[in-house]
């Protein structure tokens, strides 16, 4: 046994790296400020329905990552489930992705695939060769109709800037499928644990090595003593936020009860600038093998991240990046300590990423500390 490592954090990124550097043979200490592991994972049981809540909105697993996949399975019971988005827009419901039903509906029409691809291609703007930003690439590729009824106000909602102010690396593809597949991701393993992910976090931390502990700010003085620190949470947080607080949108969810079914599906998009929440998620609905008589809502309104609130997204745009780039510097002049995760990279990483990340990385200290040499501050430098 090593003298230990401290792991700020009990989400995923800490939660696997806690578990792969305790079957490594490292005693384990883990902080978490919230009274519940998982971070924004997070699912509990609604008290009054007995449905199975995502409390910071939806996840679902999804990889093609085998070995990824395969571990997530030694924590929890996964059911299949495939993610089906709908969205309204004008009165109509209409399926995402964007494809050829979508397509069809929307315009009135009965194209084959041929005939879809060439129709979009008509109602694509041919002058912009060079797309700017994300609305000059979206108008490049599927015109101004779609873009409006489905990308635009979305966007604008979800991000709080115009879109015309979004790079054009956001689009990077043709967001259309022509065929009639709504399945809204393309991994080959997708499902949901049945029990939550909370109950898979909670098995993960749950080994004679690890000592966690809830409830519990982190502070630079709590370091002292550990081998090694792998730092979940915010980056700039770790320096005191002083030269200014990197940029994230936070949301705010509205949790209703329903009695019986309310939208028929998990979740509901509502792109129109009108409707002020960008989702309504419908919880019951990702848990089919369940049934209740009652449903638990959630509206969810996206805005600027304020130093109290919950960060999700980071923004990344211009003045984010130089801010970044000046705390990654300084980042890299630290010993014993390493970033990880979506706070601490400051990047959007899905689940199955920040699992893998994590399993790499505590492989990576493993291989380090048996040669004595040390652990960058970053595996995956953010910038």
């Amino acid at each position: 046994m090593t003298s230990g490592v401290l792991i700020v954090g009990a989400g995923l990124s800490g939660a696997v790296m806690a578990r792969q550097l305790a079957e490594l043979g490292h005693k384990v200490t883990v902080l978490d400020q919230r009274s519940h592991v998982a971070g924004n994972c997070h699912t509990a049981r609604d008290a009054a329905t007995g449905v199975l809540v995502h409390v910071y909105g939806p996840h679902i697993f999804h990889t093609d990552d085998a070995k990824v996949w395969a571990y997530v399975n030694r924590y929890a019971t996964f059911k299949p489930f495939q993610h089906r988005v709908k969205t309204t827009v004008a009165g109509q419901v209409y399926a995402l992705p964007v494809n050829l039903h979508t397509i069809n509906q929307f315009f009135g029409k009965a194209l084959s695939p041929q005939q879809a691809r060439d129709f979009l291609a008509a109602q694509a703007d041919a002058s912009l060769a060079t797309p700017q930003n994300f609305e000059e690439q979206a108008l490049s590729l599927i015109g101004p109709h779609l873009y409006e009824a489905f990308f635009k106000f979305y966007t604008q909602k979800q991000w709080g800037v115009d879109p015309k102010q979004l790079p054009a690396s956001i689009l990077k593809r043709l967001p259309v499928r022509f065929t009639y597949d709504d399945n809204y991701f393309f991994h080959a393993f997708q499902g949901m644990p049945e029990q939550g992910y909370t109950a898979m976090v909670t098995r993960m931390l749950d080994h004679p090595a690890i000592t966690l502990h809830l409830n519990t700010a982190f502070t630079r003085a709590q370091t002292v003593g550990f081998d090694h620190v792998f730092y979940s949470g915010p980056l700039d947080g770790w320096f005191d936020y002083d030269m200014g607080r990197l940029g994230y949108r936070t949301l705010d969810f509205e949790h209703v009860t329903h009695q019986g079914d309310y939208q028929g599906c998990a979740v509901m998009n509502y792109p129109s600038p009108d409707v002020p929440w960008t989702r309504i998620t419908e919880h019951k609905h990702f848990a089919p093998w369940e049934s209740h008589d009652a449903s638990v809502l959630s509206r969810e309104v996206s805005r600027p991240c304020g130093p109290d609130d919950t960060p999700y997204y980071p923004i990344r745009l211009t003045q984010e990046q130089a801010l970044l780039s000046q705390y990654v510097t300084r980042a890299e002049r630290e010993r014993g300590v390493t970033f990880i995760g979506r706070l601490g990279t400051y990047r959007y990483l899905d689940m199955d990423i920040t699992i893998r990340e994590a399993i790499d990385t505590a492989q990576h200290f493993a291989a380090l500390t048996a040669t004595g040499q040390t652990m960058p501050a970053f595996m995956v430098r953010p910038i």
